[in-house]
This record gives structure tokens, C-alpha cells and sequence, in this order.
């Protein structure tokens, strides 16, 4: 989800006092149990009472010496923590908060309700399934900040994947009771980049215990993944032709102007792209058949919106802006232990971001090699990282085949779609867009418990 935002970085976050603090409880010797539970959430505004949710967040140090920290929430597995695997959520973006998209409106245990007025339980929550970890990254997102300005123009996928290494590294350090269990990550939309970057960042530094800690990584799972320029661009010229968005002058012309193989499109080509976007104009490009939030510059527009528009169960086209609404409250901020007094918060906050990287398939070989857990999965309904992009670039890894293309069945009907290859799992959800957690949230929890186990998914309907 490429968007363009202004970016104003905040301040340094812990005064002297509480740094003081800290000191003294490393030089007793309960460092990491005084920063935890320094971080313990006890309560949001609106939250409901019941059930009881155990949530933590606050900073992770990522750059001491130019002062740069990464926000995280975090929540507990709502049974058997102690034996959960440990599961990180990436968004994209690039700029996108996973707090503001993956935690507060499609997969964590609180959900915000409209016009951002206080928390809902989320009965489809992955902290079911494990112990749930969101993290807003890169620096300059969100509530994640940097005393040196000149970091944020230096934003690119190696800067980004250190970063996040560094602050799993000393996450773990601050909950060291979870340095043992199964680690995995997943996310989606541009976080089809963060994720088998760090992913492959873990692989090579586990290689190296003397000079790194070993993480107990184990696989990963990418939604609607942005993951290869040529064939994703493809995928979203054919998905738009296909799904009578454009017409078959534009389509025609796309195919005669662009050679998506350059990483820097022609100005003709550009100019015809921006036809195909054009073409998404007034419905959205993320859910092809969902409703589109029409008015989106005020929370009071969103509500009037509400009371003009049936608004399908599941999803609600304008869940950032409540978002926005509910983590700019100063006592929000407070609780969850934020630093943001002189920034606005945004669901997606960047100014510039240098793409570097054309592909990640080659990360993917080289990790399916080394035997990690991979699954791709993808709502049929997202016009801008659609599923035909993703079946190119999967079937362009060349994997042998181990089951066919084949349905799979939830609540005894079709929840998609599946294929397998030796090292690799493709998934698609029927329905869904881009956000498959926010529109199929019981198909989303049935994904990951399956992926988490090692289960396959159920092939009839029973």
C-alpha cells in the first residue's frame, strides 16, 4: 500500500529520572523484569473489562548512538503462554503502522470501534493462536522515532531489516522468558519485502552464535505480498482487465508501452499506469467489492458516512480514520506508554523511501533450502497486490509440485483456494482483499492455526 506522508519526528522519549531508574535495576540485576513490566499495559480507554487481555508496550532501543527506538504492542497468548510460539506482525506500506492496521482493526485481541470511541474484543484474535507481537517499523511510523534526522532519508529495505533484527534482539532481552519458544513472523501488503528480509537476517546470523544470539526462527507467512516488481505489476494490469476495472484500449496499451522488467518505469508507461489507477478511482483498489469510504477527512465525515451506507458485516471502509482518531487521544498515548507530543499520529506516516530491492524470490530459494515453513497467502478480491501476481511469481520459483490446485473448506463452505509445492504453500481466501484478517477474520485464524501447527488445511466439506 504505496502512500505519501509528511513525516515529523518526535522527541527523545524517557526523562533522566526514569533512565536513572532503569540503571538501578540493571545494576541489581532485573533489568529485563524492570523494563517489562515498566511496559505492562493495565488497561486502555474503553477497553472492555472482560475478557482479560495481557498486553504490553513501549520502546525497544534500536540505534543508541543516534537515539532512534522502534514502538511495539504486544500481547500474550490468551492460553498457555509459556508454551505458545512467539509471532511477530509486520505491515507495510512502505510507512504503514502495524499497530494501526494489524493490531487495532484486523488481528489483534482489541479492536477499535468506529469513530475511534474506545475497544471491542476481537473474538478472531491470532493471540488464540500465539503470542502476538506488532511492531511499527521503519522509524519515523507511527509512534517510532528518531533524535537524528538524517535516518529518515536514509530508509531503504537493508536499513529496515537491521533495525527490526536489533529490536527483536533486544525485545527478547527485555521478555527473555520467550527466547526459547518457536519464533515466526508474518504480515503483508510491502511487508512481502520486511519479512523474508529479516527472515533471511535471522537465518545467516544464526550461523554465527559467537558474535550473535540464537533466535528459534522457524518459518513465515506473507499476505497479498508485494514480491516481485515484474511479475506483481503484471498481475495488477491482468487483474484489472480481468475484473472489467479497465478497458481493452488501456490493457492493450499497457502491454505496448511498459516493460515492467525496468526497475524505472518510461514516462509513457507511467502515463498509462496512472489510466489503470484511474480506473479504481471511485471504488477500492484493496477490496474490489467492498464498500469505499467516501469522505475520509474527518471522523465526524466517517460517521455521517455510516449513517447514509449498510455497511457489510466485517468490514467498514473507513476503520483507519478511527484508528487515527482513538491513538491521537492523550490518554490513549499515556497508557500504552507513547512518546507523541509533538507528532500527529498517522496509520501511514512517511515522508521517502528508497526502493532498492526489484525481488525477493531469490531470498525465498534460498530459505526454502534451508527447510523454514513458508506459506503465501492471498485475498481474491485486492486489485493492488492481487493473486495473479502472486501465482507468477510462486510459479516462477520452479518448485516441484506435491498437491494439486485444489479448494479448502471453512464452516462447510469454500474459503479458497490451495496448492502446494515442496517447501512452499499458496493459499488464497475467497472474498477477501488486501486486509484478509479485517474481511475474513474466522478464515484468517483458521490460516495461521493451520500454518502454525504444520496441520493441512480441510479439503471436503464436513
Amino acid at each position: 500500500m504505496t502512500r505519501v506522508h509528511v513525516i515529523i519526528s518526535s522527541s527523545s522519549l524517557i526523562s533522566f529520572s526514569i533512565l536513572t531508574l532503569f540503571c538501578s535495576l540493571q545494576a541489581i540485576g532485573v533489568y529485563s523484569n524492570g523494563y517489562q513490566e515498566f511496559d505492562r499495559v493495565h488497561g486502555l480507554p474503553g477497553q472492555p473489562q472482560t475478557p482479560a487481555i495481557s498486553q504490553f508496550s513501549g520502546y525497544i532501543t534500536v540505534n543508541k548512538e543516534n537515539g532512534r527506538a522502534l514502538f511495539y504492542w504486544f500481547f500474550e497468548a490468551q492460553t498457555l503462554p509459556s508454551k505458545k510460539p512467539l509471532l511477530l506482525w509486520l505491515n507495510g506500506g512502505p510507512g504503514c503502522s502495524s499497530i494501526g492496521y494489524g493490531a487495532a482493526v484486523e488481528l489483534g485481541p482489541l479492536r477499535v470501534k468506529r469513530n475511534g470511541t474506545g475497544l471491542e474484543y476481537n473474538k478472531y484474535a491470532w493471540n488464540k493462536e500465539a503470542n502476538l507481537l506488532f511492531l511499527e517499523s521503519p522509524v519515523g511510523v507511527g509512534f517510532s522515532y528518531t533524535n537524528t534526522s538524517s535516518d529518515l532519508s536514509k530508509l531503504e529495505d537493508g536499513f529496515v531489516a537491521e533495525d527490526a533484527y536489533s529490536f527483536l534482539v533486544n525485545w527478547l532481552k527485555r521478555f527473555p522468558q520467550y527466547q526459547g519458544h518457536e519464533f515466526y513472523i508474518s504480515g503483508e501488503s510491502y511487508a512481502g519485502h520486511y519479512v523474508p528480509q529479516l527472515s533471511e537476517l535471522i537465518y545467516e546470523r544464526n550461523k554465527d552464535t559467537k558474535n550473535y544470539p540464537f533466535i528459534n526462527f522457524k518459518g513465515f507467512m506473507v499476505g497479498n505480498p508485494e514480491t516481485d516488481d515484474y511479475f506483481d505489476s503484471k498481475g495488477l494490469v491482468e487483474y484489472a482487465w480481468s475484473h472489467t476495472v479497465i478497458s481493452d484500449q488501456i490493457y492493450e496499451k499497457v502491454n505496448r508501452v511498459c516493460d515492467f522488467k525496468l526497475f524505472n518505469w518510461t514516462r509513457k508507461c507511467n502515463e498509462v499506469m496512472n489510466m489503470v489507477f484511474d480506473g479504481y478511482r471511485d471504488i477500492d483498489i484493496y477490496n474490489i467489492y467492498a464498500p469505499k469510504c467516501n469522505n475520509p477527512h474527518s471522523s465526524s465525515s466517517s460517521k455521517s458516512l455510516l449513517q447514509r451506507t449498510r455497511v457489510p458485516a466485517g468490514y467498514d471502509p473507513c476503520f483507519e480514520f478511527y484508528a487515527e482518531e482513538y491513538f491521537n487521544r492523550v490518554d490513549v498515548q499515556r497508557a500504552m506508554h507513547a512518546n507523541a507530543k509533538k507528532i500527529k499520529w498517522k496509520v501511514c506516516h512517511l515522508k521517502t523511501y528508497k526502493f532498492t530491492v526489484a525481488s525477493v524470490l531469490p531470498i525465498y530459494t534460498k530459505l526454502i533450502k534451508a527447510g523454514l515453513r513458508i506459506w503465501l497467502y492471498s485475498g481474491d478480491a485486492d486489485g493492488r497486490v492481487p493473486v495473479i501476481g502472486s501465482r507468477y511469481c510462486v510459479e516462477a520459483l520452479g518448485l516441484p509440485l506435491q498437491s494439486q490446485w485444489q479448494s479448502w473448506y471453512h464452516n462447510h463452505q469454500v474459503g479458497g483456494r490451495f496448492v502446494e509445492y515442496e517447501g512452499l504453500t499458496m493459499v488464497t481466501v475467497r472474498g477477501a482483499g488486501h486486509l484478509v484478517p479485517l474481511n475474513k477474520p474466522s478464515e484468517a485464524l483458521v490460516l495461521i492455526n493451520t500454518f502454525l501447527s504444520g496441520h493441512k488445511l480441510l479439503t471436503s466439506k464436513r
